[in-house]
């Protein structure tokens, strides 16, 4: 059980790892593109007038550019589709890493069982929350699989509407079984709370090593 779930963990951050990279370099080599052309133009203007065949050399590659920059519009709508799909990876990755806030000032002002109980609370609140629009979601990716309408500049590489909407119900599902996690910790009395991050604890902590440093 332990090694299914270490596999489970190491999958998710390599599916991250890959998410944010392949956005980042469409992104990237996107804008590149969009921006490099007019370099050429205006190398190849310079020579106008006094070298016809360097002008038009310069102003050939700014117009092969100008081609791949229309021929990748896809560019755009691939990188809002991987960052739809982080965002919802993310939610289930932040749930396990306390990468979620906490609002929790009050909380820690009552005693260790109180804690607890409010922990439960806490806990079965966004467990129904998960399970709700996980439930919903898929209705909804349900939806458009019966439609099958193509994403709108990817539609030359077959991606559909519900490819990308996939993601919602499958991000919530792994929320929800991250809490599930989380509630029988609790019970457990391994923990008392959500185990959300703390910037307060944070803060004073780094102030701490800093003064150290001094």
């Amino acid at each position: 059980m332990h090694a299914l779930r270490l596999a489970w963990d190491h999958i998710e951050e390599g599916i991250i790892v890959l998410l944010l990279s392949v956005m980042t370099l469409v992104t990237f080599v996107y804008v590149i593109i969009n921006n490099l052309y007019n370099v050429f133009f205006i190398i190849g203007d310079q020579f106008e007038g006094s070298s016809e065949g360097i002008t038009a050399f310069f102003y050939g590659i700014g117009d092969f550019i100008i081609g791949l920059a229309q021929d990748m519009t896809w560019g755009n709508a691939l990188g809002k589709a991987l960052f739809a799909w982080l965002i919802f990876f993310g939610l289930a990755y932040g749930v396990r890493t306390a990468g979620h806030i906490g609002v929790d000032a009050l909380v820690k002002l009552t005693s260790q069982r109180t804690q607890w109980v409010i922990g439960i609370i806490a806990c079965l609140i966004c467990l129904g929350y998960a399970g709700l629009l996980s439930v919903a979601s898929f209705d909804w990716v349900s939806a458009l699989l019966g439609t099958a309408v193509h994403a709108e500049d990817l539609d030359q590489f077959g991606i559909r509407q519900w490819h990308i909407a996939l993601v919602v119900p499958l991000g919530f599902a792994m929320m929800f079984i991250r809490f599930v996690e989380i509630l029988i910790r609790i019970l457990r009395h391994e923990q008392t709370g959500l185990g959300l991050a703390d910037e307060a604890a944070d803060a004073i902590k780094l102030a701490e090593e800093e003064e150290r440093h001094q």
